[in-house]
């Protein structure tokens, strides 16, 4: 058991100076950034955050469990709905793992749209505009399966979609927006597998460059068809993109360069390892090779860093320079103590990429030392300044990061 702070009064900002452990004979490329840290709450709400301007008055909110931080200072907050209060130091919270940000009944303000422990409904709350007090709530999807499920555009209508796993098998669920009251229709993409609703590794991205969304799973990935119509099942391509019960949030994304989309992967949501897997045409075949950025030594990387628990995955570019880099962090507490590494620092971390002469580097860079991250981060520009902020909540309370430019 580990000690809990006293409660939280007002709201405790300090600058973070981004660190960059060198390795022997690398030169740092590109200067690390410097963040401004402002601890929100250090209660236990949520295993998430995200950010939106719910008041329309151009700024940036954050949203983290029943509450939303009014921008651009987070100091005063709001009510979405009943708070509860759940202990730091062992349970989950059961009401509240992800949320995000969408305007479901096309009124012109932001909705949130929450999704809780896995195998638990899916809501979405309206936004009461000028009007104190609770958001209505609304059941979007019954059961959501996988601890990474997500919300973008699967198939292509320029809506958002829930993408998770259901009865076993993968697939996505569609909102109607001329009736968006009504619960969600899932798409099933796959046969049944042996998935449980505390499957880890779920993403998505175009792997075979035909311009449609494929879905991933530490096992493998989803080829979309051509025509959704009938919902066809996808076409299956097994690869064990994780041998270690699969990871966290999992992106397609053209790592080196060559123009084909690579697969970045933690391995292990409660232990160690992170990798990006290289595209490898093999004839009309895609295959994969591992490269591993960091694992459970410090011989096992060139900047000889290590931390476990790796729950929670963004791709972001972070330093502006146009490539995208991987965010990430420990999860603090994910499994009550019980896993590797869990008394060690709770750590959040971007992984700087950098191409040079032909060879790929994911460089180190230190955000914070004492937060972490729970199930989501979430990364963009909340201020509105052009650079990329994060926000996360865990068992450690709520957290933004505004990135300073220093």
């Amino acid at each position: 058991m580990i000690s809990q702070p006293g409660i939280f009064h007002g709201i405790f900002c300090s600058l973070i100076l981004s660190l960059t452990i060198p390795a022997a004979g690398v030169d740092k490329l590109n200067e690390s950034k410097s963040f401004v840290k402002q601890r929100l709450t250090d209660r236990y709400y949520s295993e998430g955050a995200t950010f939106g301007d719910l008041n329309r008055d151009g700024n940036g909110d954050v949203i983290s469990g029943p509450y939303w931080y009014e921008g651009p200072a987070f100091k005063s907050k709001h009510e979405i709905y009943p708070p509860k209060d759940y202990p730091n130091d062992k349970g989950y919270v059961d009401n509240n793992f992800f949320s995000f940000v969408y305007d479901f009944d096309r009124d012109g303000w932001d909705d949130v749209f929450v999704i809780g422990f896995p195998g638990t409904p899916s809501y979405w709350f309206r936004n009461p505009k000028a009007d104190t007090g609770h958001w209505k709530r609304f059941e979007a999807f019954p059961n959501v399966d996988n601890e990474s499920p997500g919300f973008r555009d699967i198939n292509g209508d320029g809506r958002p979609d829930l993408y998770c796993m259901f009865q076993g098998r993968l697939g996505y669920a569609v909102f109607d927006p001329d009736h968006p009251t009504h619960l969600w229709k899932f798409h099933f993409v796959s046969k049944k597998h042996s998935w449980s609703r505390f499957a880890h590794g779920l993403g998505y991205g175009d792997i075979d460059g035909d311009g449609r969304i494929d879905l991933l799973t530490a096992s493998g990935w989803w080829r979309q068809p051509e025509d959704l119509k009938g919902d066809p099942i996808w076409e299956e391509n097994l690869f064990p993109f994780s041998k270690r019960g699969g990871g966290a949030q999992m992106y397609a994304y053209d790592v080196d360069g060559d123009g084909d989309s690579d697969v970045i992967t933690s391995l292990s949501a409660h232990q160690y390892g992170l990798s990006w897997y290289e595209n490898i045409k093999e004839g009309n075949h895609i295959t994969f090779r591992e490269h591993r950025i960091m694992d459970q030594k410090p011989e096992d990387n060139s900047h000889g860093l290590v931390f476990s628990q790796l729950h929670a995955v963004d791709l972001v570019d972070v330093d502006g320079d146009g490539l995208k880099d991987i965010l990430t962090g420990k999860c603090y507490w994910a499994h009550n103590g019980r896993d590797p590494g869990a008394r060690d620092p709770a750590v959040l971390y971007y992984f700087q990429l950098n191409r040079e002469n032909g060879i790929i580097r994911f460089i180190p860079q230190q955000i914070d030392d004492d937060s972490g991250c729970g199930r989501q981060i979430t990364a963009g520009d909340i201020n509105g300044d052009g650079r990329t902020d994060l926000v996360v909540g865990n068992k450690k309370g709520a957290f933004v990061f505004l990135q300073s430019g220093e």
